[in-house]
């Protein structure tokens, strides 16, 4: 995005764009499930969403936590894919040129439990 565009983030027509699209990341990871066709739900004990501004970007990383016997990653990509479709949707009428590229997979542990 535009480097005005990232020093207007939190002051946007909308609102806060960066608390806005950390809040819709986390319930959107809760949804997963009625999202993705197929996938289970799972009882997540963390979602966490944090965003990083650079001068003409903003880095989403998000992470989930579950008990269940399965994997988690497809919640955290889901937290980090609607955060950064908030943040386009709350910064698209000050900012024509922005793109959304790059959602993957950086890490898969699992708890020793």
């Amino acid at each position: 995005m535009a480097p005005e565009t990232i020093r207007t983030l939190h002051a946007l027509p909308k609102g806060d764009a960066l608390v806005t699209a950390r809040l819709a990341g986390i319930m959107a990871a809760k949804r997963t499930a009625e999202l993705i066709p197929l996938c289970h739900p799972l009882p997540l004990t963390h979602v966490d969403v944090r965003l990083e501004l650079a001068d003409d970007s903003v880095t989403i990383e998000s992470a989930a936590s579950t008990t269940a016997q399965t994997g988690v990653e497809m919640e955290a990509l889901v937290a980090a894919a609607i955060a950064a479709l908030t943040l386009y949707d709350m910064a698209k009428a000050v900012d024509k040129g922005m793109v959304v590229e790059d959602v993957r997979l950086v890490e898969k542990t699992k708890d020793p439990a």
